[in-house]
């Protein structure tokens, strides 16, 4: 499957049931939520999917039951990377055998901290082992090191890293867009930026904000299309504060506990993620003007 056209993808939590294990009756239902929501991708075992606590056989479960669910509906890209090469491409050569896994969502590695040469040497092989399409993420507020856009560019001309989730500057993001291939997709990661994003010619946005806030954001970027900027900007604004109260707390904290208290149960995050206290859920909800 391709990703032409689909410029909001979810980066999906993953659902628990009391006793904190995968609940399969639950991510139907996500799934299923999503999807209706405008949701036009999913990335599955991400951040905001708690893949550090996940072990490699619940991994595999969660791809391999969201990909039955999913049922070609939508593009699934799998979060497969880490900081060792060489465990990155035997699992995702693991999950390329899943039948329904479109790509791969490959970090830069962390706390081993390579430089530009060693991210371009660690992406390409990936790329050319792994068995799947790679999307970089770039996200140097968790991994410390920042992949530039010059690398991004080197990069992009392999012809299996296809994308790229950037959480950076719009400058940078900007630059990307201008002197990628034209079919290199350019998506970012910042819920913040999602209408910048679009406007400025990029693909779009990976989310967070979209497992509450779908329609809305499917309508603002409607409106993109429409050329009805002061909508889409209107959108924008409103959303902007709802969306920086989702990382109020350690992410998947506050988007779980708007989920959970909406009839939409996903469980509380894996430790070392609290779930908010009481206090903690009150602020949030007061600025989701939920109730």
């Amino acid at each position: 499957m391709n990703f032409e056209n689909v410029d909001l993808m979810t980066a999906m939590v993953t659902p628990f049931n009391a006793q904190q294990q995968l609940d399969d009756e639950r991510l139907v239902s996500l799934i299923e939520h999503l999807l209706a929501h405008g949701t036009q991708g999913l990335i599955v075992g991400g951040t905001t999917g708690e893949a550090p606590t996940l072990s490699e056989a619940e991994k595999l479960a969660l791809l391999t039951k969201t990909a039955k669910i999913v049922a070609g509906r939508v593009p699934i890209v799998a979060g497969t990377g880490s900081n060792n090469t060489a465990a990155t491409i035997a699992f995702t050569q693991k999950v390329s055998q899943i039948k329904g896994i479109d790509a791969a969502l490959v970090v830069v590695p962390y706390y081993n901290k390579p430089d530009q040469a060693g991210m371009i040497a660690h992406f390409t092989a990936v790329a050319e082992q792994g068995g799947l399409p790679v999307i970089i993420y770039n996200i140097p507020g968790r991994v410390i090191v920042k992949m530039t856009v010059a690398t991004i560019l080197t990069l992009a001309k392999q012809p299996n890293i296809i994308g790229v989730k950037q959480c950076a500057s719009m400058e940078e993001y900007g630059a990307l867009v201008e002197q990628a291939p034209a079919d290199f997709l350019v998506y970012t990661g910042e819920d913040a930026q999602s209408l910048a994003a679009k406007e400025i010619g990029g693909a779009g946005v990976i989310s967070v904000a979209s497992h509450l806030y779908g329609d809305e954001m499917t309508a603002m970027y409607q409106a993109v299309t429409t050329g009805d900027v002061a909508l889409a900007a209107k959108y924008q604004r409103d959303l902007t504060p709802k969306m920086a109260a989702l990382f109020s707390a350690p992410s998947p904290s506050p988007v779980k506990a708007a989920l959970n208290y909406l009839g939409q149960p996903v469980g509380d995050p894996r430790l070392p993620i609290l779930p908010l206290n009481s206090e903690q859920e009150a602020k949030l909800f007061v600025t989701l003007n939920i109730k």
